[in-house]
C-alpha cells in the first residue's frame, strides 16, 4: 500500500480534491477531522490544554476552537505547544487506520500542516493543491466569514507555497483555469500504477 499525502494552503481546495478521490473509491484519512475527535476524547491532551490555557479552552465538554484559534494564530509558541501534543497522537491514529486499509493500492492522508508537522516524511508520495493567494483569501472569506487579516495570520503559520510546490511529487492546480477533475483522474491512474518499490524522494 502506498501512503499519499495531500496538503495545500488554507483555501487551496484540498477538501474538494479529496472528495473527487473519494468518489473514485480511494480511502481518505482526514487528519484535521481526526485531530478534533482525538482532542475531545484523549484525557491527557485535554488536561494539558486546560493546564496551559485554562478551563475556558473547553466549552460544553468540547474544545473551544474559536478561542484556541485566537490564541495560536497570534502566538507561535502556543501553536508549537498545541502541535507538539496533538500531532504525535494523530500519527499513531493514522497508522492504526492504515492497517485497516493495507490491502488497497494506495490511501490518502489529507492534512493542512502535513509539511509543517514533518508528517510528509512518512508518506510515499506528496500532492500539493495550489491556488493563487488572492483566490484563496476570497474563498476563505466567503466560507468562514474571516477578515483578510485573520486569513493572512493563518497563512503566515503555514509554509510558503513555493516550498510546498518544491517538495511535492505532484501538483494539482485549483486556480479556476484548469479542470481539477481531469487532473485527479490522471493522478489516480499514475498512483494506481506506482510500485511500492519506487524510491522515496521527500527525505532530503
Amino acid at each position: 500500500m502506498i501512503k499519499v499525502g495531500i496538503t495545500g494552503g488554507i483555501g487551496s481546495g484540498k477538501s474538494i480534491v479529496c472528495e473527487i478521490f473519494r468518489k473514485l473509491g480511494i480511502s481518505i484519512y482526514n487528519a484535521d477531522t481526526r485531530a478534533k475527535v482525538i482532542t475531545n476524547e484523549d484525557a491527557d491532551i485535554r488536561n494539558q490544554l486546560i493546564a496551559k490555557f485554562g478551563d475556558a479552552i473547553f466549552k460544553n465538554n468540547q474544545l473551544n476552537r474559536s478561542l484556541l484559534a485566537q490564541i495560536i494564530f497570534k502566538d507561535k509558541l502556543a501553536l508549537e505547544f498545541v502541535n507538539s501534543i496533538i500531532h504525535p497522537a494523530v500519527r499513531i491514529d493514522f497508522y492504526k487506520w492504515c492497517k485497516q486499509h493495507e490491502t488497497e493500492s494506495y490511501v490518502i492522508e489529507e492534512a493542512a500542516l502535513l509539511f509543517e508537522s514533518g508528517g510528509y516524511k512518512e508518506m510515499d508520495q506528496m500532492i500539493t493543491v495550489f491556488a493563487p493567494e488572492m483566490l484563496r483569501i476570497k474563498r476563505v472569506n466567503l466560507r468562514d466569514n474571516l477578515s483578510t487579516k485573520q486569513i493572512q495570520d493563518r497563512m503566515n503559520n503555514q509554509w510558503p507555497e513555493h516550498e510546498k510546490l518544491q517538495r511535492a511529487n505532484f501538483v494539482i492546480y485549483n486556480d479556476e483555469k484548469q479542470s481539477v477533475i481531469e487532473q485527479v483522474l490522471k493522478l489516480n491512474e499514475n498512483l494506481t500504477n506506482l510500485r511500492l518499490a519506487k524510491p522515496k524522494t521527500l527525505h532530503q
